[in-house]
Order: structure tokens, then C-alpha cells, then sequence
């Protein structure tokens, strides 16, 4: 392993500081985006994400017939995103409905428009 040695000459404390300070006012919002985006970064749960966005409000069954999965691997998707509160569940009757939080609907939309528009990969 290679032994990392700075060799500044001088440091700008003040730039630092700057630094430090806008890194220790911005805490919170570094957790959400980590959060967010550490369950996104799988593609089935960045498609359920999607698909939320999209429509609003969907259940278990039509994300799996979506999907093409089975109702168990999408429970468990789901289970992972509503833990961390990216989705909400609403019952209506014997149903589960799940949408995104408006906080990380905000978060994930200026994707998802890259994404619906096809433009990911002009972007790149």
C-alpha cells in the first residue's frame, strides 16, 4: 500500500474553513441524498421509484405484473424503500397503495425526467 504524503506548502485555513463549515451546515441534507440514493442504485428499486413518480400510487400486484416479478421479490423492494421512509404506505380496504414521500419525489424528480425523456444518455 502506498504511504499518501501531503506536500502543500501552505494551507488556505480560510478556505478550510469554508469548507468545513458549509459541509457542517449541509449534514442533513448529505444524509437524505446518501439515503436516497444508496437504495436507488439498484435498478429494481430505482424502476419501482420511477414507476411511483409516474403514477402516484401503486400496489404490490401492479408492480410485480410491471415487472414481471413475483409479489414476494417486489415486497421485499418495497419493504427496503419504506423503512427508510422514501415510500409511504396508504391502506384502502384490503389494498396497500404505495407512493413516494414529497421530500424524495423532489429528490428523484430531476432524474426521472432524464430518464422519461430518454436524455440519460445524451447527458453521458
Amino acid at each position: 500500500m502506498e504511504n499518501n504524503v501531503c506536500i502543500r506548502i501552505e494551507a488556505d485555513l480560510e478556505q478550510i474553513n469554508n469548507c468545513k463549515k458549509i459541509i457542517i451546515d449541509l449534514d442533513n441534507s448529505f444524509d437524505l441524498l446518501s439515503n436516497a440514493l444508496s437504495l436507488a442504485g439498484n435498478s429494481v428499486r430505482l424502476k419501482i421509484l420511477f414507476l411511483l413518480s409516474l403514477e402516484h400510487k401503486l400496489c404490490v400486484c401492479d408492480l410485480s405484473d410491471i415487472l414481471s416479478m413475483k409479489i414476494s421479490a417486489v415486497s421485499q423492494h418495497l419493504r427496503k424503500l419504506k423503512d427508510r421512509d422514501i415510500i409511504r404506505p396508504e391502506r384502502k380496504a384490503q389494498t396497500i397503495l404505495y407512493s413516494l414521500t414529497a421530500e424524495y419525489e423532489k429528490i428523484f424528480s430531476p432524474f426521472f425526467e432524464l430518464i422519461e425523456g430518454n436524455k440519460i444518455m445524451e447527458e453521458v
